[in-house]
């Protein structure tokens, strides 16, 4: 019957046909990878490793090193072949790592406050303690009355974000009306037209920031104090800085709550003060690496055929990275270990990728492109080009899979219809031709290569990743669990089907990064 359907897909394929007959894996082989998956779930003890046991992995910091090195051991117990760390890309920002971290107001009255370094800035001299003034600069001309008077001061960048009391659930799934949203065809109105930007005003802001920013380097006071994110909990964000670069002054990320108390009184001219303790360490590290294993295919014709899933391995520093994206790595590794634990042999070989450094720019996967798929600089595809079979990406938080964005590729409808079928008591049932961005399938996906995001269930992700929240409670174990044996379905079908899906018509196009 197999050998019917794939001659009747050849026979379709020579009358140059976009329909294309498949076939999937047996129900006997769903029932063993959800039995699996359900019932010798390993979720739990990975999502632990990943959050508690490792920490914070932000790209390059000493914390990463030492997460790639455990990451490895961890692939090596789980019987994936060849896990290694892979150089990917240049990074010129270089390591850095928090040692301190002390923020509190001391008058008008003492209050401690839950503070975040910005990632690549300077040390405090020990503990200091200043006068905070409160930087109100709309135009140029603004700047003169605070030159010469910055320094031994700290400074309060104005609010760039207020509250306001929300009456939506915290954390919330897809509904079936926008499931059902997602799986329309979103092409016949895609050519809408796009507002018109003020590139001029975008300009003169630029202009005005940078201004801003090279008078506090002139001035420097003591620290800078910004407010972001929300609930009393300060999100993450970093500076700019590259190894060699003196060290910048201290900055660190309030939640706006407390941003905005002490702005509001300095505004009305309260005496406020303030006391830091920060320590920082820069280490010479320009690299980013990503962590990848395999299960090797064993077909003679198909074995260097690559079915590659993923996530990004690197975080920010305030939190453990739990949603975003020890989420991805977790469900990416039990996937593997799901399909090592089976004993089938995939006719074409099953690729763990681990990336670094996506939260800088797609460091991780832009370089393995650039290594393994495609010399961007030479316009030339790579060997690895050829033998692409499949990228599943996982990178919106530990909401449960509802589908599938397939970025406007007609072709792989097909595949994933079949595929799909044994998913769909789990809620697997969207093919949504959409396109979505942000994480590390664009840069395959811009190759013309068949690499897709899943559709997730939103849950409390919104609120709480980038900040130091984001740790193992935000992480949904059951919806993990269902992700996992998802995961590990698709990868064994895409790495056991004859056919595969078609690189998209016209690509690849001449890239440049």
């Amino acid at each position: 019957m197999k050998r019917f359907v794939f001659s009747v897909i050849a026979v379709l394929s020579m009358m140059g046909t976009a329909s294309y007959a498949q076939s999937r894996l047996s129900d006997e082989v769903a029932y063993k990878i959800k039995s699996e998956g359900f019932s010798n779930s390993k979720i739990e003890e990975l999502s632990q490793f990943m959050t508690d046991e490792m920490g914070p992995r932000l790209a390059a910091s000493q914390l990463k090193l030492r997460a790639e090195a455990m990451v490895i051991e961890k692939l090596k117990e789980l019987g994936m072949s060849n896990p290694r760390a892979e150089y990917a890309f240049d990074f010129a920002k270089g390591g850095w790592d928090n040692q301190m971290n002390y923020v509190a107001m001391t008058a008008p009255y003492y209050c401690s406050f839950a503070a975040n370094p910005k990632a690549w800035s300077g040390s405090t001299d020990g503990l200091v303690k200043g006068e905070c003034v409160l930087l109100n600069v709309q135009s140029m001309a603004d700047l003169d009355k605070y030159r010469g008077t910055l320094a031994g001061k700290i400074v309060l960048m104005p609010a760039t974000q207020t509250y306001q009391i929300k009456f939506t659930p915290l954390a919330s799934r897809i509904t079936d009306e926008r499931l059902a949203e997602l799986a329309k065809d979103p092409r016949p109105g895609s050519n809408s037209r796009i507002p018109s930007v003020n590139r001029g005003a975008m300009m003169m802001n630029r202009e005005l920031q940078q201004a801003i920013a090279n008078m506090l380097k002139e001035e420097k006071p003591l620290a800078i104090v910004s407010g972001s994110g929300t609930f009393n909990v300060p999100s993450s964000r970093g500076v700019q800085y590259k190894v060699g670069d003196t060290e910048p002054t201290p900055e660190v990320i309030l939640p706006i709550e407390d941003h905005g108390r002490m702005a509001r009184m300095v505004a009305k001219g309260e005496k406020v003060e303030m006391e830091l303790n920060i320590k920082n360490i820069f280490t010479d590290n320009q690299r980013i690496n990503n962590v990848v294993a395999e299960i090797p295919g064993t077909d003679p014709k198909l074995k260097d055929e690559v079915v590659l899933i993923g996530a990004h391995f690197d975080s920010w520093h305030g939190g453990t990275g739990a949603a975003d994206n020890a989420s991805g790595c977790v469900v990416m590794m039990e996937a593997m270990r799901i399909i090592k634990s089976l004993g089938i042999q995939p006719k074409r070989t099953i690729r763990i990728a681990l990336w670094g450094g996506e939260e800088q720019g797609l460091y991780g996967s832009r370089g393995y492109a650039n290594n393994n798929l495609y010399d961007s600089k030479k316009g030339k595809k790579l060997s690895g080009y050829e033998d692409f079979a499949l990228y599943l990406n996982m990178d919106n938080g530990s909401g449960r899979f509802r589908g599938i964005y397939l970025e406007e590729n007609d072709q792989a409808v097909p595949f994933f219809e079949a595929w799909k079928k044994p998913l769909e008591s789990l809620g697997f049932n969207t093919l949504s031709l959409r396109r979505t961005g942000s994480t590390d399938h664009v840069v395959f996906n811009g190759l013309g290569l068949p690499a897709y995001q899943f559709i997730q269930d939103e849950l409390e992700y919104g609120r709480t990743y980038h900040t130091t929240m984001d740790t193992y409670e935000r992480l949904s174990i059951s919806d993990l669990q269902v992700d996992a044996v998802i995961v590990a379905w698709l990868a064994l079908n895409a790495a056991m089907d004859d056919a595969r899906i078609p690189v998209k018509p016209g690509y690849p196009k001449t890239q440049s990064r």
